[in-house]
């Protein structure tokens, strides 16, 4: 069903925006898919990945670390929930859906999260300190929820430049039919979602 090969979209791409549906049935098509955002993770120096930032309208993100195949912990998580959230942090976060630019969000210091790993066995873990960072980012992300969104006021006002140079690179190549219309972008959500939710 893979139309296109996957790639990282950027801001302000109609699919960040999407809210996921969840998962329901996992197949050899899904799981390579899963394999390719990893190594597009990897080529990207990035240690989280969710399936709205390849253009993908499913509930599921995969993490690791270490950044690095060979190294730490790749993690899938498919339908995570996260619930009882403990503590308060403020730390900086970077997307990979908004290159170079990064900024302070507050988050709680732990939260439990259960999801389903690609193997269908269910996962519930207390998690702190950087995993409960990504996977909290992450979850937004299936919910259409992006770290600027979480930043305060004075710290988005002094990345607005930034945003405002998204935008237009986006709509330049959205005008120049680089980037489909949101018609195809929704009609290729549609097919996926019949096929996997």
């Amino acid at each position: 069903m893979q139309d296109t090969p996957l790639h990282i979209v950027h801001y302000p791409h109609p699919t960040l925006r999407h809210k996921s549906k969840p998962v329901k049935r996992v197949d050899g098509e899904l799981a390579r898919t899963i394999q390719e955002m990893c190594r597009l993770m990897y080529a990207s120096g990035g240690i989280g990945l969710a399936a709205n930032q390849v253009n993908l309208p499913l509930r599921l993100f995969v993490v690791n670390l270490a950044a690095k195949p060979d190294e730490g912990e790749e993690l899938v998580f498919i339908n995570p929930v996260i619930t009882r959230p403990k503590g308060n942090e403020e730390s900086e976060e970077g997307c990979l859906s908004f290159p170079e630019l990064w900024g302070p969000v507050k988050r709680p210091k732990q939260v439990t999260v259960n999801a389903f790993n690609l193997k269908g066995e269910e996962i519930i873990a207390e998690i702190t300190g950087m995993l409960a960072r990504v996977v909290q980012h992450e979850t937004d992300h299936l919910d259409g929820v992006l770290f600027p969104d979480r930043m305060s006021a004075t710290a988005t006002a002094q990345v607005q430049p930034l945003l405002e140079e998204f935008e237009l690179a986006f709509n330049n190549r959205h005008r120049t039919g680089e980037i489909p219309g949101d018609e195809k972008i929704a009609a290729r959500l549609a097919e996926w979602e019949k096929r996997y939710c």
